[in-house]
């Protein structure tokens, strides 16, 4: 069979001229991987192997697309192929957490988030543009603030620290608290619920043999205006955990929104996420 016509492939770019990054497809569908015949890791490799293949099928509520917008629209003559994640189920408080960034390897999409799906951006899968231009798109980014966090989402999948081992022992009680307290009806229920993120600095830096930590609990500009009480656990407990044993000399914690915050101090820190800290799974 012969590549499309010219005819078709601008069918193909009229189609795609609508589609943005974080735009979905919702029904079923199938993500494809590659396993290793002689070793297979998950149950759809199993089974792929026991039949005698190694490309490996898993059924999937549906796809997001990852691709910059700018390459979506490009003919297709020129970018034929586009990035998708599959999407998957969440409960109501692990979408919560995706939403609020504290789990990097998921994607948050308002498009979809009603019937709690998010983009598994642990995998990735490519297509001909032809594909997507015969799905029925569900805009996944409804406003601007909506796409830049969504992009921001997909550049910290790829570029987020990678903790030292001893500050992931150390800070996991805290993110343990955080995961028990968050749908608690109290006030430091309502204070956690409140944040955007928690973001972390180590001074001077994560390889110096004594390190003073900043904690920042950024909190969302929805809620930055209101007086939230329930923090005095972190107050307290943020200075106590100074006297554990190890290189952490100085530990600190402040409550602020993005307006108190300087540039210097979010460029020169880090967010925590539940995938490194956590032993809980979604």
């Amino acid at each position: 069979m012969e590549a499309i016509d010219d005819a078709g492939r601008e069918r193909v770019d009229e189609q795609l001229s609508a589609w943005r990054q974080g735009d979905c497809v919702v029904g079923e569908h199938w993500f494809l991987f590659r396993t290793n015949s002689e070793c297979p890791l998950t149950g759809d490799a199993v089974v792929a192997v026991t039949e005698g293949a190694d490309n490996a099928e898993a059924a999937v509520r549906g796809f997001a697309v990852l691709t910059q917008t700018c390459d979506l629209v490009r003919p297709c003559v020129d970018r034929p192929f586009v990035e998708i994640s599959p999407l998957v189920e969440v409960d109501d408080r692990v979408l919560h957490e995706i939403r609020r960034g504290r789990r990097p390897i998921y994607g948050f999409i308002p498009g979809v988030a009603r019937r709690r799906l998010v983009a598994d951006l642990d995998r990735v899968m490519t297509v001909e543009k032809t594909v997507v231009a015969a799905w029925e798109r569900i805009a996944g980014c409804r406003t601007d603030d909506d796409a830049r966090r969504l992009s921001l989402a997909l550049a910290r999948k790829r570029a987020r620290t990678a903790f030292p081992d001893d500050f992931v022992a150390f800070a996991r009680p805290l993110m343990d608290r955080v995961l028990v307290k968050h749908d608690k009806h109290s006030d430091e229920g309502r204070a956690l619920r409140s944040l955007r993120e928690i973001r972390v600095r180590a001074a001077p830096s994560w390889d110096a043999d004594m390190v003073e930590l900043m904690f920042w609990f950024i909190q969302d500009e929805d809620d930055a205006a209101l007086e939230i009480s329930g923090w005095e656990h972190y107050q307290t407990a943020l200075p106590e955990a100074q006297s554990r044993p190890g290189r952490f000399v100085r530990v600190d914690g402040v409550v602020q929104n993005l307006d108190d915050l300087t540039a210097r101090d979010y460029v020169d820190s880090d967010p925590l996420d539940l995938d490194h800290l956590s032993t809980r799974e979604p």
